[in-house]
């Protein structure tokens, strides 16, 4: 295997100071254009690579971000995963991805193991299991050491750092007034992640809909379930029992299931009755017929949190300038609603 070219190499055979080839190299306005370009030409055609473990000495900085994901196989978490890469990219950063799978311990050990000077700083999301145990002492005593966090989606009042996140009750409540206006009357709930910060708000939003125009509260069209196991089950039993008209999911699971017990049962989507997601993944694009679902643009809050960090990063901000940075969402249109509207 050949030697490694290096940045003395370079200057000796272009005849430059090593000074010049490094500021070249990192694109500096100091260096002219044609000597910039000799020297990054001359660079590739070498397979020249910085040394990265070199730099981070030098700067006391790995340009490195450490990617904290509760679920891989959610889309709306690979879609954050993608807005980070982008920004990431643009500026320079690499990135390490480690999946949770939900688990507290392996949230810990990851956080603990990235802490010891691989990574710059932290863009995470908490797993369930920390939410419903509510220890969050890994996060305050990395956020003690100087290291900066943005959390995003699922966030708590007692990790004091950035935050990135949706109005989840305000989207929870425009979702259900949107099923109002069309003329639901008897709108069921059905979540599976209840306990987590999305479902709660989002059900508060639908509960506060429902008593802002007077609707009374029916506990029997409301579905909390843990997982989707027995899903099927409980919203046949709900129909079998309660009249209902509109249907608001949390997540696009639900959905799914929910429009394959319809459409088993004979039940016209939406013309007997309407469905809104609260997630706007794959599945609720190509179900039958297609969700109406709200939009949480999860590839711009990937992006925002992602800038936070690096602006905290390389001190543009203050490390004691704590945001929460709320991501407005919109309400997608599709199939599964009626377009007749009521005023209110």
């Amino acid at each position: 295997m050949s030697k490694r070219i290096t940045i003395k190499q370079i200057a000796l055979a272009l005849q430059v100071s090593i000074s010049t080839v490094s500021k070249a190299l990192n694109d500096s306005y100091e260096i002219s254009d044609d000597t910039k370009k000799r020297i990054q030409e001359y660079a590739k055609l070498h397979k020249y690579k910085p040394n990265t473990l070199a730099l981070s000495l030098q700067n006391k900085k790995t340009k490195t971000i450490g990617i904290i994901l509760p679920n891989i196989l959610n889309y709306y978490f690979a879609r954050v995963l993608r807005g980070i890469e982008k920004v990431t990219t643009e500026k320079g950063y690499n990135i390490i991805t480690c999946i949770t799978n939900e688990s507290f311990k392996k949230e810990v050990d990851t956080m603990e193991m990235l802490s010891n000077g691989t990574i710059d700083g932290f863009i995470a999301c908490i797993s369930e299991e920390t939410l419903r145990i509510g220890n969050f002492e890994h996060f305050n005593l990395i956020l003690e050491e100087g290291t900066p966090i943005v959390l995003y989606d699922r966030v708590h009042e007692d990790i004091n750092c950035d935050k990135v996140v949706t109005d989840n009750v305000k989207s929870g409540y425009k979702a259900t007034r949107f099923l109002m206006k069309s003329g639901c009357k008897n709108i069921a709930l059905i979540s599976t992640d209840e306990e987590i910060n999305i479902g709660q708000f989002s059900v508060n939003g639908y509960l506060k809909a429902l008593t802002k125009y007077d609707v009374p509260i029916n506990e029997n069209l409301i579905l909390r379930l843990d997982d989707e196991t027995h899903l099927k089950e409980r919203i046949n039993e709900m129909l079998d029992n309660n009249k209902v008209d509109g249907m608001f999911v949390i997540d696009e699971v639900s959905g799914a299931v929910a429009t394959q017990v319809l459409n088993a049962r004979g039940i016209k989507v939406p013309e007997d009755i309407s469905i809104v997601s609260f997630t706007n993944g794959i599945l609720s694009r190509y179900t039958i017929p297609p969700l109406t679902a709200v939009n949480r643009f999860a590839h711009t809050t990937g992006e925002i949190a992602a800038t936070r960090l690096i602006d905290k990063i390389e001190e543009k901000i203050e490390f004691d300038d704590i945001t929460t940075e709320i991501v407005k969402t919109k309400l997608v249109e599709r199939e599964s609603t009626k377009k007749l509207f009521i005023k209110f």
